[in-house]
């Protein structure tokens, strides 16, 4: 019952020992919804709100639809989903309960179904990314609305970009009010068609598309010359595809006015053909033909920077990172020929530090040479691994620097970079030791929560995806490692604690031991006590912390991971009979008694064991595991003493009084235990109240059995000073827990009793006192 209190003041000094945070600094990179007509005029309100109301809370209201689906639809024969009842929403918020359910892994064949609804759910901007999907779900569900977007990347379940197509193409409608198509990561597969179908589905049918993004799809020469048909054709990326030949695009000529040819690796042109079909594109703004590999610059590339400025003429957005061995020269000739130049993109290319870049105040930059650089490498190229890395490679050293700056903006670019590229160690590693470098020390103070809450939420997703890389690990617990981390932000310490536990099952270097342990004491402090009881309930667990604690003990040593590691056990232990019952099966109780001896003049050391052996005296059935003459004599000698702390007597006190508090199970002398009830009342007369707040309590009911009027007044006495300690310096929680919890009636019953001893009385009066002040500082109209 009893729970090791870490206040801020002490979490700062207990965390002091991750002096690691420096040293390995250089290291780093080697309700359910009860009424649902309720429920969705409330997401009406909340989600029109706009400026009066805060996008958080539009958040909330849309979490809250994708997890009370169950509640809010009729589920038909099939598995298919209705809504019970659907008012006629904006066709914005449709828009963004589709891609909330997306984003949240809640979209698939059975879910999306929800949204054949075309009369209440109207659908125009589809967002339905990596979510698994079925041809026949795409079909019924989506393609009869009429969508003016669809952003289907990276699409699983069997859906192949042949069938979106015609799916798309089968509805007249959509084929006309479609503009936006985003394919990224498909495969077209057109025998996936029937032959009839796939004779008559083709890009080009889709008139009124404006902007396609096919980016690592397999494009093939023909279907690139269909899709250079289309009349409105605005923005292209063919990025990563294996094009061969770029002739088709002539036949956009007039309307293309952004393409995007990243990492074209087949491509098979003369230099002189690609330049003089490029040049023919007359409207063109953006031009992209930056790679991923890193290759030097090429004849075309050299004939673009250093040729007419009348070849491409409304050309203001250039794209060549990734090429090697650009000389600044033909970077300052081509800015200063194109006056109205608004981008230039130049990560990995070694002149980002040209001087003409700086005197353009209206130009933005990709590049290392500077933090705008860097941020806007990170903001153009969300979807590009290998750039994503390079720049938080530079990012890395830039942030070793930043003298203990809050910079949340900076700290959302590392986010999105980790999320969208979760499966990549090499971008998880970077992008962890970033984190670290902008929330180390007091760098989280000022940083907002959620920014935080999703941080922790990511680096936990890299913790369970690489868990054998060692080095990710160590950066992960790093970014842990935060007093406002793991006081103050929202986020799943139960699977957190479960994670890092799972890190000490292996071989692991004496630095993660030492965060991992550090870091779970914290986490259990903070859990609830259902939560502690299914943690405590896996004995690998408790087999583990008392290995670490017998290392420790073995060798003498007073160090944070043994500190850490007993305050973990405390916790633990805490109300939770089963983990006492897996302390005393794994030789817990004689290695704490050895423990007991060994660190006699370590008061923290042994306040941390006491309050173990408090919370196992508290469970009746291993009371007798406790009734042990030598042991009961040491702890009575804590009691008290001129080098004896209070915090230590405390404890000892609480294991005495809940031992001696039932008089047919002890076990021992009779004699014995009258003198520990006469010594403890004699005691506890003598202690101050500490300063500091040296424990915490989740509930008073162990107490309720110490407070009868039958018990022996030294088993009252040390309950009614626990109380008076933890109501004097935390009264606000503990007064009303005491009300709640029905406490107050025992202390009144207490207090009324002719038999109880005056200072018991004293005490109780006083605590009761302190619950009245509350209740009128609270409601001072009562």
């Amino acid at each position: 019952m009893i729970l090791a209190k870490v206040t801020k003041s002490q979490s700062k000094n207990n965390l002091a020992f991750f002096y690691c945070m420096q040293t390995k600094r250089s290291s780093l990179m080697s309700q359910h919804v009860q009424d649902k007509s309720t429920a969705l005029n409330q997401l009406c309100v909340c989600l029109q709100a706009d400026e009066s109301c805060p996008a958080a809370l539009s958040e909330l209201c849309l979490a809250q639809v994708c997890l009370s689906l169950d509640t809010l639809c009729r589920i038909g024969p099939n598995g298919s989903m209705r809504l019970l009842w659907a008012p006629l929403l904006p066709q914005e918020m449709a828009d963004q309960i589709l891609n909330k359910m997306a984003v949240e892994g809640k979209l698939n064949d059975r879910t999306v179904s929800i949204f054949r609804n075309c009369e209440q759910l109207r659908l125009r901007k589809a967002r339905i990314r990596s979510s698994p999907l079925s041809a026949e779900a795409f079909r019924c569900a989506l393609c009869p609305h009429r969508l003016q977007e669809l952003d289907a990347s990276w699409v699983s379940g069997g859906l192949t970009g042949a069938q979106i197509l015609s799916g798309l193409a089968s509805n007249p409608e959509c084929r006309a009010s479609l503009q936006r198509l985003t394919l990224r990561g498909f495969q077209m597969e057109w025998e996936s068609l029937q032959v009839e179908e796939a004779a008559q589905v083709a890009f080009s049918s889709l008139k009124g598309l404006r902007t396609l993004n096919l980016a690592n799809t397999d494009l093939t020469d023909p279907t690139l010359e269909d899709i250079c048909t289309l009349p409105k054709l605005e923005g292209l990326d063919i990025s990563s595809t294996p094009v061969t030949e770029l002739s088709a695009l002539l036949g956009c000529r007039n309307t293309l006015r952004y393409l995007t040819a990243h990492g074209l690796r087949r491509l098979d042109m003369s230099s002189s053909r690609l330049i003089s079909v490029l040049g023919q594109l007359s409207a063109l703004q953006h031009l992209d033909l930056s790679d991923d590999r890193f290759a030097s610059v090429d004849q075309a590339l050299r004939l673009l920077l250093e040729g007419d400025p009348g070849v491409l003429p409304a050309l203001v957005s250039l794209d060549v990172s990734g090429r090697k061995r650009m000389t600044e020269g033909a970077i300052q000739a081509f800015v200063e020929r194109r006056c109205g130049l608004v981008f230039l993109g130049l990560l990995a290319t070694g002149a980002g530090s040209c001087d003409v870049l700086t005197a353009k105040d209206n130009l933005k930059v990709t590049g290392e040479a500077n933090e705008q650089q860097i941020c806007e490498s990170l903001r153009r190229y969300r979807e590009r691994e290998c750039f994503t890395r390079e720049a938080l490679v530079n990012l890395y050293q830039l942030t070793s620097d930043m003298d203990n700056q809050t910079r949340p903006d900076i700290l959302k670019l590392v986010l999105e970079g980790m999320q969208n590229h979760s499966d990549s160690l090499s971008v998880q590693l970077v992008a962890s030791a970033c984190i670290f470098n902008l929330t180390n020390q007091d760098m989280a103070v000022g940083m907002p929560h959620p920014l935080l809450s999703a941080v922790v939420n990511q680096v936990l997703k890299a913790m369970r995806g690489f868990p054998s890389h060692q080095q990710l690990q160590k950066n992960c617990l790093l970014v842990l490692c935060s007093d406002i981390i793991l006081q103050d932000v929202p986020f799943d310490r139960f699977e957190a604690a479960k994670l890092v536990m799972n890190l000490l099952s292996g071989q692991v270097d004496q630095t993660l031991q030492r965060m991992a342990v550090a870091i779970i004491s914290i986490l259990v402090a903070k859990l609830s006590t259902e939560q502690t009881t299914q943690l405590g309930a896996d004995i690998f667990i408790m087999k583990q912390l008392l290995g670490i604690v017998q290392q420790k003990a073995m060798t003498g040593v007073v160090d944070s991971t043994l500190k850490f590691a007993l305050s973990a056990l405390w916790n633990l232990t805490d109300e939770t009979p089963t983990a006492s019952r897996h302390f005393i099966q794994c030789q817990g109780l004689e290695l704490y008694e050895e423990v007991l001896e060994s660190y006699y003049s370590e008061s923290s050391i042994q306040q941390k064991v006491l309050g173990l052996l408090n919370n196992i005296a508290e469970v009746e059935e291993l009371q007798a595991d406790l009734m042990d003459e030598g042991l009961l004599d040491h702890i009575m000698s804590l009691l008290q003493g001129p080098h004896v702390e209070v915090g230590v007597s405390y404890f000892a006190g609480g294991i005495l009084a809940h031992l001696t508090s039932r008089q047919d199970a002890w076990t021992l002398d009779q004699e014995l235990r009258q003198t520990i009830l006469e010594q403890l009342c004699a005691a506890i007369l003598t202690w101050d109240l500490p300063e500091r707040e040296m424990v915490s309590y989740r509930s008073f009911r162990p107490f309720f059995s110490l407070l009868q009027t039958c018990q022996p007044a030294g088993v009252q006495l040390w309950a009614v000073w626990a109380i008076r300690l933890v109501c004097t310096q935390n009264s606000m929680q503990y007064c009303r827990m005491l009300q709640e919890e029905g406490a107050v009636d025992l202390l009144k019953t207490l207090i009324s009793d002719l038999d109880t001893h005056s200072d018991i009385r004293r005490m109780a009066e006083c605590i009761l006192g302190i619950v009245e002040c509350q209740q009128t500082t609270s409601d001072p109209q009562d």
